[in-house]
């Protein structure tokens, strides 16, 4: 594992990691996108990262900026088209290192990440081999959106106070995590964000799932979806509407009953091992390196 700060376009620090296997050469690289409640540390460390890296994959994950070790205001997306620029910028710096550019690359985005991964699909259509989505934000759940009247009072206060924790929003972590253990594990995560989320950023992140609602049917690469049935923080109904409606000509959709959100982090050890050989027999399904 290699951990590294690195200044972008933008003039901002952002922290990043790699897990690369010590034993082989990588069968494909693989690209984080965290979730909103997350960073490239903590839980998509150890439930993700170094197993993928177990399995000989090369892993790179960042902090977006101000998330986790990254610079900026906690938390706070004035432009969540600027942030996807902002890991596209990162990411492509990766892929042109010789020493990976002959390596198959997949987007790995969960729940907002999800939406990210997304979003970087659709602004470059042709840039990735695949893109693994659990739990992705296409659509936040019902129960954690404000309702009507709220929502237009906090559009009309954002503009003067975008970065105020003003928007209402009960315990996610709760709303994530079925196994109670696993969620206490959640206050050890030291850098996540844990207060209410500021006002810009709440709007930001209910456009850009309208949006994306919108233009599911110009998903285009391979994907696997992966979603719990029970989850109420992102809408299961729309990731079938994702598998349903993306022109994806390679596409897969697994529903998993009496799930909720945090497939790879809240749930039972053997609900988080069945999803995660889903995911390896997906990758190793869709990784054809010889190369090395």
């Amino acid at each position: 594992m290699v951990q590294s700060y690195e200044v972008n376009s933008r003039g901002l620090q952002i922290f990043s990691k790699r897990w690369l296997p010590d034993t082989s050469c990588p069968k494909a690289m693989v690209f984080v996108c965290h979730g909103y409640g997350d960073t490239c540390t903590f839980f998509i460390e150890a439930g993700i990262a170094r197993k993928l890296a177990s399995w000989g994959y090369g892993v790179f994950a960042m902090d977006y900026p101000g998330f986790g070790l990254s610079e900026g205001l906690h938390c706070y997306i004035p432009s969540f088209d600027t942030l996807v620029d902002d890991v596209i910028e990162q990411y492509s710096k990766v892929k042109e290192n010789p020493d990976f550019q002959t390596l198959p690359s997949f987007l790995f985005g969960e729940s907002m990440g999800g939406a990210v991964a997304l979003k970087m699909h659709l602004k470059q259509p042709n840039a990735w081999s695949g893109a693994c989505l659990v739990a992705p934000m296409c659509k936040i759940g019902d129960d954690l959106v404000p309702p009507w009247i709220v929502k237009q009072i906090l559009i009309g206060v954002a503009n003067i106070l975008p970065k105020q924790k003003l928007v209402p929003q009960k315990d996610l972590a709760e709303a994530a995590f079925s196994d109670i253990k696993k969620r206490e594990l959640t206050a050890y995560n030291v850098i996540a964000y844990k207060d209410k989320p500021r006002l810009r950023t709440a709007l930001e992140l209910l456009r850009t799932t309208d949006e994306i609602e919108q233009n599911l049917e110009k998903v285009s690469l391979p994907i696997l979806i992966l979603h719990g049935e029970n989850d109420v923080v992102t809408d299961p109904s729309v990731s079938k509407a994702l598998y349903e409606k993306a022109s994806s000509s390679d596409k897969q959709i697994i529903i998993y009953k009496d799930a909720g959100h945090s497939l790879l982090e809240g749930e039972p050890d053997d609900m988080i091992l069945r999803v995660f050989s889903d995911i390896i027999s997906w990758l190793d399904e869709h990784s054809n390196n010889t190369s090395c």
